[in-house]
């Protein structure tokens, strides 16, 4: 299933996503400048978060509370090898119950739990998406 949206409205993704969606763990990919980030900066204004949002690229995780629940928003495109996902504890994340939104996810794949959701961003045109559910 895919959907096709343009950028200016992104609610159109955000609202396929939670039609979608039946775990807390969202992996998000595609190639740098899909619009992975801007899709979960939508997805956690959506979900009640009130802070400022911004790439967790360098420290890895962002935290945020929303209206009901608290988010954690991974990046992993920096990281060089598994165990640095490993050593900062991103299984207790995923535990948590808490929603794990991941950007890279490839690069962690063996720590994913079986069942996530899969989400994928391609670019169709400078102004136009297609996101992908894939599982």
């Amino acid at each position: 299933m895919q959907i096709r949206y343009h950028l200016a409205q992104l609610r159109q993704a955000v609202d396929f996503i939670d039609a979608h969606r039946t775990t807390t763990i969202l992996r998000i990919d595609g190639v740098m400048g899909a619009g992975k980030t801007t899709l979960i900066k939508k997805l956690c204004e959506h979900w009640g978060v009130k802070d400022v949002i911004s790439s967790p690229t360098f420290s890895l995780v962002n935290a945020y509370e929303g209206t009901n629940e608290m988010l954690y928003h991974f990046d992993f495109y920096r990281i060089n090898t598994i165990l640095e996902a490993y050593d900062m504890g991103v299984e207790e994340y995923l535990d948590s119950g808490a929603i794990c939104l991941i950007e890279w996810g490839e690069k962690i794949e063996s720590l994913l739990p079986t069942s996530y959701d899969h989400f994928n961003i391609r670019i169709a045109s400078n102004e136009e998406r297609l996101l992908e559910y894939l599982s």
